[in-house]
């Protein structure tokens, strides 16, 4: 093997009369001191080889040290060996402070190359052929499908966030690291995965909302759609940002959505003055009920998830059937639609999401 760098046991020859020399000076610390590992550490060389190396070279030395070959007592011989392990210990923790400065330095680097592709990656700020070229050294190959799922929290995610830091170990514990992407970004959890990989996407979302005891769970986990190439990658990252938004907005119970069974919510969003004017022609009448339009509203989107069943739907209110069907004949009477007419009902369930969507009657259309 090849030396990793060049080392010298500095032992000065005997002092008069066949003296064993004083131990040397322990190496400066500092930049010059700690440079002597930092070639090797780029080179490839581990610590471990560095300080058997070292040693190794004094093992070597031992026999034709001047110290050695002319001592003329044990206690000159002890002298020399004690100078020869502080020349040793001195070139060790030289050798070890600039590996470990250098090692420091390239995992800053490699983490600021990480977040700036991560960036570019979600952002489609970059050229789609260096950005499929950069993928390549952090395991993606773009020119397949992906899909990207989105986690998000009580507290955001960072990198040393513990659940962040469980779910990576996990994933790359089953899966590896080849065509697998974790990331932190804008406060959320972010996995990046080709579609031929979907059990990856199905275990971060496993895993994100059930991390285990101690660690923090998200709160809803979205996933995109699949799409091909770089901007595919832009493209389900959206769509998982914008189910989350939706689900915020609709006040949705599910843990997991998927970005296909949503696809309704962005078209009654393509439009929004026409939502604003279909809320405010079919519902605007709802305020002037007592109590306001809110209980109304609430009642409409028990009754869809109820499937119009009005025990189910009453009990999520927690109010009575006899109630439940006072305010629907309200809704009747005060916007002129028949929940019972299969059209009419959609027209209201429509205008409901819409409501629900833009934030009315808390905000103004």
């Amino acid at each position: 093997m090849a030396d990793p760098t060049p080392t010298t046991v500095p032992v000065p020859a005997p002092g008069p009369g066949g003296a064993a020399p004083a131990a040397p000076r322990p190496a400066p610390r500092g930049p010059r001191g700690g440079r002597a590992g930092a070639p090797a550490a780029e080179a490839g060389h581990g610590l471990r080889e560095l300080v058997a190396h070292c040693l190794g070279t004094g093992r070597r030395a031992w026999p034709s040290l001047p110290g050695v070959a002319g001592a003329g007592t044990v206690g000159g011989l002890r002298r020399t060996g004690e100078a020869l392990l502080a020349a040793a210990e001195a070139a060790a923790a030289a050798l070890g402070e600039g590996h470990e400065r250098a090692q420091r330095l390239a995992i800053r680097q490699e983490e600021a190359a990480r977040r700036e592709f991560i960036d570019d990656l979600l952002y489609g700020r970059s050229d789609p052929g260096a950005l499929a070229e950069r993928a390549e050294r952090f395991g993606l190959r773009l020119a397949r499908s992906h899909a990207v799922a989105v986690a998000v929290g009580a507290q955001p995610y960072d990198e040393a966030h513990p659940s962040a830091r469980r779910v990576e170990r996990e994933l790359v514990g089953r899966f590896g690291e080849r065509d697998v992407l974790l990331a932190t970004k804008d406060g959320r959890l972010v996995c990046v995965a080709p579609d031929s990989e979907r059990a990856v996407l199905e275990a971060f979302a496993a895993l994100a909302l059930r991390p285990g005891p101690g660690y923090p769970a998200a709160a809803r986990v979205a996933t995109g759609r699949r799409h091909s190439g770089p901007g595919g990658v832009v493209r389900s990252y959206d769509e998982a940002l914008g189910a989350l938004d939706f689900a915020q907005r609709l006040d949705l119970p599910a843990e997991r959505l998927r970005a296909e069974e949503l696809l309704v919510l962005p078209v009654l969003m393509r439009d929004r003055a026409a939502l604003a004017e279909l809320v405010r022609s079919v519902l605007g009448p709802l305020g002037g009920a007592r109590g306001g339009a809110a209980p109304l509203l609430a009642t409409l989107a028990a009754q869809a998830e109820a499937g119009y069943v009005n025990a189910e739907a009453a009990r999520r209110l927690g109010v009575s059937v006899r109630t439940l069907g006072y305010r629907m004949d309200r809704i009747k009477s005060l916007t002129g639609y028949d929940p019972s007419d299969a059209l009419h009902r959609y027209t209201l369930e429509t205008a409901a999401m819409g409501a629900r969507l833009l934030g009315w009657p808390q905000r103004e259309l």
